[in-house]
């Protein structure tokens, strides 16, 4: 979280950053305690990341890039797909019946949605927008992911204004919630 750079490249190393905890995952057997953490941590890294996206990323997509709207509106539906895989995925346990279909279709939904932002919607936003707007996206995607909340919201507006507003104020109380209950955090 926080890495520098313009837009891109911390989203991008977000993404290497979510893959990493995938592979985590995949990597312990099921059951396995540590699934659970890892996917609580996915799940923190996400939600901060669909927020900076949703409140940066994807009106300067609307703005610069020609199809922007359906653009923008396709990847907010994934978004809240994803969103909501993760609010089931909350209250599931490592060693829940559900647990790995949902982390299985949790991954596969990320996998594909960095795919198409990677491929598809990066390159655009890069050929339409000026570097010193990219730079300058860079920094308040940042700033929004130090104040995001960290557990899923399916019911939060995300789309600016709302989002940009309640956003801060939900992350306070996610962040206090996590420190008293240690979410996230090898115990």
């Amino acid at each position: 979280m926080g890495h520098g750079g313009n837009v891109i490249d911390e989203l991008m190393t977000d993404h290497r950053e979510v893959e990493e905890l995938f592979g985590r995952i995949e990597a312990l057997p099921p059951g396995d305690r540590n699934r659970k953490l890892h996917a609580d941590q996915v799940t923190m890294e996400l939600v901060r990341h669909s927020v900076a996206e949703e409140a940066y990323l994807y009106p300067a997509v609307r703005k610069h890039v020609e199809g922007g709207d359906a653009l923008a509106d396709r990847e907010l539906e994934e978004h809240a797909g994803a969103e909501r895989l993760m609010k089931d995925l909350e209250g599931c346990a490592a060693d829940d019946p559900r647990f790995d279909t949902l982390i299985g279709s949790l991954m596969s939904e990320v996998r594909d949605h960095i795919g198409d932002e990677e491929d598809n919607l990066f390159p655009r936003l890069c050929a339409a927008c000026p570097p010193a707007a990219l730079d300058d996206l860079g920094d308040k995607v940042r700033r929004a992911k130090r104040t995001a909340p960290t557990r899923p919201h399916p019911a939060a507006p995300d789309k600016p204004p709302a989002n940009k507003m309640l956003a801060p104020g939900v992350g306070m109380i996610d962040r206090m919630r996590d420190a008293l209950t240690g979410r996230g955090r090898p115990g």
